[in-house]
């Protein structure tokens, strides 16, 4: 068996995890739950020096379950459950909002795993927040109304800028019709720890359902700053080879675009989770 390593990364979330290869785990069920488990309890979990292919990649994220394709990203060749994040100087990324990805589904994904592969000489780190710290530090009243909404998310939201391109509502037309809006609990329970978290964003969100247009700008302008208070967050330097693998059942999280024009490139696989509440 393999020595593993855990090293906090942060005080409310975040965790290195050392002594650990990625064929070894493909081998090792033991090995994948304890990685799985590691990944719930910490929320977010960084992985060095894991130079592996495309292929191997897949396989590895798909040990955590089904994996969910994204009708706005191209794939990897020979890799068709890959998908690729790059930002050139031709074509600059435009998620620059903190999230949780694909909130737009009915069910949206439980994990997110992400590979570094080039990885540009400075900047382009990337954060995260706990949603459930930012519960936490919540007081009791508030907490309580918060129990009782429900938030609308939207596809149509968070890709307001495609949409806006030449060709954008061609592009993305089965992408929306697919995904209408959807209803989630503002705060939902995560079905392995029954913590309760925040679950709002900016990128998906469009209003909380009980409330008036102004209270829901409102709410959702503080819960937003609130979840993002430093006591909440970890940042990651990428290397590449390196693998990030979050909860998006508890977490947000934001890239750091401070590195234009060079180049950075990911590989993302997002697993299918369940229905929020």
């Amino acid at each position: 068996m393999q020595q593993i390593e855990v090293q906090k990364a942060a005080g409310a979330l975040g965790a290195y995890i050392r002594g650990i290869d990625i064929q070894a785990v493909l081998e090792s069920h033991t090995l994948l739950e304890q990685l799985r488990e590691l990944a719930v309890l910490h929320e977010v979990v960084f992985l060095r020096d894991q130079h592996i292919e495309a292929a191997a990649f897949q396989a590895f994220a798909e040990s955590f379950g089904a994996v969910l394709d994204h009708p706005a990203y191209g794939t990897v060749a020979g890799a068709p459950l890959v998908q690729v994040l790059e930002s050139t100087a031709d074509a600059p990324s435009k998620i620059e909002v903190w999230h949780s990805d694909m909130t737009f589904s009915a069910q949206p994904p439980s994990f997110t795993l992400l590979h570094g592969q080039i990885i540009p000489p400075y900047g382009g780190d990337t954060l995260w927040a706990s949603a459930t710290g930012a519960y936490d530090g919540l007081s009791q009243p508030m907490q309580e109304m918060l129990d009782r909404l429900t938030a609308v998310h939207d596809f149509r939201h968070g890709f307001a800028e495609s949409l806006a391109e030449a060709g954008g509502p061609e592009r993305l037309a089965g992408a929306i019709a697919a995904n209408p809006p959807v209803e989630h609990p503002l705060v939902r329970t995560h079905p392995e720890t029954g913590r309760r978290g925040l679950y709002a964003n900016a990128l998906f969100t469009t209003r909380i359902k009980e409330l008036s247009s102004f209270e829901s700008e409102q709410m959702l302008d503080f819960l937003y700053r609130h979840t993002i208070t430093d006591e909440y967050t970890v940042r990651l330097k990428w290397q590449p080879g390196t693998i990030a693998i979050w909860d998006n059942r508890s977490t947000q999280h934001k890239p750091v675009n401070d590195f234009f024009p060079q180049h950075r490139r990911m590989h993302r696989v997002t697993i299918q989770g369940d229905r929020p509440n």
